[in-house]
């Protein structure tokens, strides 16, 4: 069984416990995921089946898009609604047009601290290890990408709310970003809920419920590369590069899909005035 799975993740469970759990419903060892999420968010989480988890790469560099909600007036020692409050501050003078402008100043290139609650390794250690222990350690920022903020909604109030989307670069942390946000508006914030709608060019649209897993939801994996520019070529062509053989540019800026008359043969790039595979998945 080779393709991708898209699934629309519950809450209460780790993105680990999610492929656990396909495993066991597809009768499937080798499976992937791209991109965790924490244990309280929801949303689009994609699997890798068998070959189709060579893919899951070339997914992860893709743009994401959230729902997320914002609480002002107070911060936590996770930046989520999981940790303990550290500081109050009341958040009744917030309206829906001062948080749209302050949106304004969090889109394009920017800086961010990540979260102590993350997988980034500081000393050889994941971060997330250290602030279990306790501990908090000093972090250098990391260069990300919002392409866009949008308020879709505000509740004001001593603890106001605001429902935000975001598209992303790969990297960013939104419970990063709710801190920050709500640290430029003078009152603090922490993550309230966090929901994923898309991964490159799978959305919720694509996704299945957990209890929904089995064979018929698996796709094909040329669904993993949706967005990417694509190549056709013929079979010889195709068992050539399959069989590591370069094949004459195509042309292409950046990486590509390759396809046959089989399918998906590969994601190549063109170097050095040939085509050379970067993942083989078909023939």
């Amino acid at each position: 069984m080779n393709g991708i799975l898209v699934v629309d993740k519950p809450g209460g469970m780790t993105s680990h416990d999610v492929v656990d759990a396909c495993r066991r419903r597809l009768g499937v060892r080798r499976i992937g995921h791209a991109g965790t999420l924490d244990p309280a968010a929801t949303g689009v989480l994609v699997l890798g089946i068998g070959r189709g988890a060579r893919l899951l790469r070339f997914l992860e560099a893709r743009d994401k898009e959230y729902r997320a909600e914002v609480a002002f007036g107070a911060t936590t020692t996770t930046e989520d609604a999981e940790g303990a409050i550290v500081d109050e501050r009341d958040a009744g003078g917030l309206t829906s047009e001062r948080v749209a402008a302050a949106l304004g100043s969090f889109t394009g290139d920017l800086d961010q601290i990540p979260p102590m609650l993350s997988a980034i390794k500081v000393g050889g250690e994941r971060l997330y290890k250290k602030a279990r222990r306790g501990e908090v350690v000093e972090r250098a920022p990391r260069r990300v990408r919002i392409e866009s903020l949008a308020l879709e909604g505000f509740r004001p109030g001593r603890r106001a709310v605001a429902t935000v989307l975001v598209r992303c670069s790969k990297g960013t942390y939104i419970r990063s970003l709710a801190r920050d946000l709500g640290e430029s508006l003078g009152v603090g914030g922490h993550l309230a809920s966090l929901r994923r709608l898309a991964v490159g060019g799978l959305g919720v649209g694509d996704a299945v419920p957990l209890e929904s897993v089995g064979p018929a939801a698996v796709r094909p994996m040329e669904d993993a590369v949706r967005g990417y520019p694509r190549r056709e070529v013929g079979e010889e062509e195709a068992v050539a590069l399959s069989r590591g053989r370069a094949l004459p540019a195509a042309g292409i800026e950046g990486p590509y899909a390759v396809l046959g008359p089989k399918g998906l043969v590969a994601m190549a790039e063109d170097r050095e005035g040939s085509a050379r595979s970067l993942c083989v998945v078909g023939e």
